[in-house]
Formats: structure tokens, C-alpha cells, sequence
């Protein structure tokens, strides 16, 4: 009898320790992915990320973080790379820091439209680049994340139809070479200031102007304290939707195609909603009283890629690199 009653026992622990041993197990089958971006959570590309985050859920749990809480603009990319973070949604500029033939991607006028950037990206030299991201800097490029073209916002009424306009002007760029270089390719004198900062910075006086997509205009509410935007087109503005090499590799291929498929979802999601929110805002800002007008943009594309050809950083990009982007 104590016999029988002590192997039931028996038995019973060892069941309840093996099914505790596997409760731990099958949760880590399903990885979490902290994610960081410095948008809001109001953003259209907060969207896309809780998108991504619905589709992938079976076999990943995406952990986002917005507005800089977790990691501060441009110190998320050096997150991934020490393991501290396995998703971001990465500026090209940064990229460009530790990959100089990358910054090509970052030049005034190089990219059309959305359409533009997305078939450059999908193409056998986007490829490459995205290989050089890689194999020398540990990240998955999933794709770029469009989020409208940058236009010169002013406080100042003085309007702005030529690069010579532009003299004297203090434009916000957010900070590092590539950035502060843009400014400079448009004629602006370029003053680094952080994102969150700029609308205060705009009021008081510190900066005349700021160079945004109409989105991140309308979120942000810089409208309020500008009186006018020329719409300058300058860059196709888009970031980059990465994830650790380490993470990647550690899926199988199957969970990659699946994710990738997911991604690609959420950035042609993210894409055409920014790319009919900017038609709509040009309305909504008129009738909030801004000067909306087109400067010569001839004058512009010719000012700021003679800039870029006689600098230092189109001695590090790739032979025929802009013939290759134009030819797509």
C-alpha cells in the first residue's frame, strides 16, 4: 500500500515537472523583438509597426517603443549592432556614418517619388547595398518605410523661389555630416536640433525654418508656428525597417519568408497612406493660412547636386551609381 502510494506519487511529480519544464520551453519558441523608433505613437508608421506586430504574433512577439523612450534618435542603430535592441526603423544617415558609400542615399534629388525609392530598393543594386548593411554592420534591411518628401517649412515670410534665397536662413537638419550637408545643398545655413525640440525652437526664434514631410509637418504641429512651406521636394524622406543579423539568422527560412511578407505588407500599408495624407494636408495647411507654393526646383536639383559632385562625400559612392538610380 505505502508502496503503490508512493509511486503514484512519484509518477504525478514527474509529470508536473516535465509539464513546468515545457511551459518555459514553448514561450521561448516565441522570441520577443523590442522594437524603437523615435515617431510617435500617433504616427502612420506606428501603425504600420502594430500591423507588422498582428501579423507576425504566432511566432514573434514585437515589443515597440516610441518617441525616443527606449533609445534616443540616432543611437537606436548602434543599439542593434551591441545586441541591445533587435529592431529599429533606421535613418539612412546613419547607416552612412560607418558605411561612407551610403551616403549617396542620403543625397538631395537622387530618389523621384515613393515609387521611385521602393523599385530602387527592390532592385539588384539596391541589393547590394543592402548586402553592405549586412555583412558589415550585422543588420537585415527589410525594407525602406516611406514617409513623404521634405519640404522647407519657414517662420519667416520672405519667400524662397532659388538656393541664393536661402542664405542667411537657419535650418533645422537633425545632427551628423549627412544632415547638417543637406542643409548646406539647399543654400540654408543648417543648425543641428533635436526633433522634439524643434517646435520650440521655431517659436522663439532660434531656427527660421525646418525641412519635414507634410506628415511629420501636421503631427508635430510645426504648422502653428510657421508662416509658409516651399515645396522644394528635396529628398525623398524614408527610413529604414531593420532587423539584428543575429535575429534574422535565427529564423528559419520559413519564419523569414513569412516575416518579410509581413513586413513588406505594413511598409506598402504605411507608403500609400502617407503618399494621400500629403495631397490632403496641402489643403489642410492653405486653409490654415500658410503660403504654399512651388519655388524653381530646376534651380534647386542643379545647386544641390553640383554640391554634392564637388564634395568629399561622392568620392566614396559607387561608379555610376546615379545613372543606375535614374535608369530604375
Amino acid at each position: 500500500m505505502n508502496f503503490n502510494l508512493t509511486r503514484r506519487y512519484l509518477i504525478g511529480a514527474t509529470m508536473l515537472a516535465v509539464a513546468a519544464f515545457n511551459v518555459p520551453a514553448f514561450a521561448q519558441d516565441k522570441p520577443t523583438l523590442k522594437f524603437s523608433a523615435v515617431f510617435s505613437e500617433q504616427d502612420i508608421r506606428a501603425e504600420m509597426t502594430k500591423m507588422l506586430a498582428d501579423d507576425i504574433k504566432d511566432a514573434f512577439t514585437l515589443e515597440p517603443y516610441y518617441g525616443g523612450n527606449l533609445f534616443k534618435q540616432g543611437t537606436e542603430f548602434v543599439a542593434i549592432q551591441r545586441g541591445n535592441l533587435q529592431m529599429g526603423n533606421i535613418a539612412p544617415q546613419d547607416i552612412s556614418k560607418q558605411i561612407p558609400e551610403w551616403s549617396v542615399l542620403t543625397s538631395a534629388y537622387l530618389f523621384r517619388d515613393a515609387a521611385h525609392l521602393s523599385a530602387f530598393f527592390n532592385s539588384d543594386v539596391g541589393a547590394e547595398f543592402k548586402k553592405m548593411a549586412e555583412d558589415q554592420l550585422g543588420v537585415h534591411i527589410l525594407g525602406p518605410t516611406y514617409f513623404g518628401a521634405r519640404q522647407v517649412g519657414l517662420k519667416s515670410e520672405k519667400k524662397i523661389m532659388t538656393p541664393q534665397d536661402m542664405a542667411g536662413i537657419k535650418l533645422r537638419m537633425p545632427g551628423g555630416d549627412a544632415w547638417q550637408f543637406l542643409g548646406e545643398a539647399l543654400g540654408a545655413n543648417p543648425v543641428p536640433v533635436a526633433y522634439a525640440e524643434v517646435y520650440t525652437a521655431l517659436q522663439t526664434g532660434a531656427i527660421d525654418g525646418q525641412d519635414n514631410p507634410l506628415p511629420n509637418v501636421k503631427n508635430m504641429k510645426f504648422y502653428e508656428v510657421m508662416s509658409q512651406i516651399a515645396l522644394t521636394s528635396h529628398l525623398i524622406g524614408y527610413d529604414l525597417l531593420v532587423i539584428s543579423k543575429e535575429a534574422w539568422t535565427a529564423m528559419t527560412p520559413e519564419q523569414q519568408q513569412a516575416f518579410q511578407a509581413a513586413a513588406d505588407k505594413a511598409m506598402k500599408f504605411s507608403e500609400d497612406k502617407h503618399v494621400a495624407q500629403e495631397k490632403a494636408l496641402l489643403e489642410e495647411f492653405r486653409a490654415a493660412g500658410l503660403d504654399i507654393y512651388e519655388p524653381d526646383l530646376e534651380a534647386f536639383r542643379k545647386f544641390a547636386q553640383e554640391k554634392y559632385l564637388n564634395s568629399d562625400l561622392a568620392k566614396s559612392w559607387p561608379e555610376g551609381i546615379l545613372e543606375k538610380v535614374a535608369a530604375l
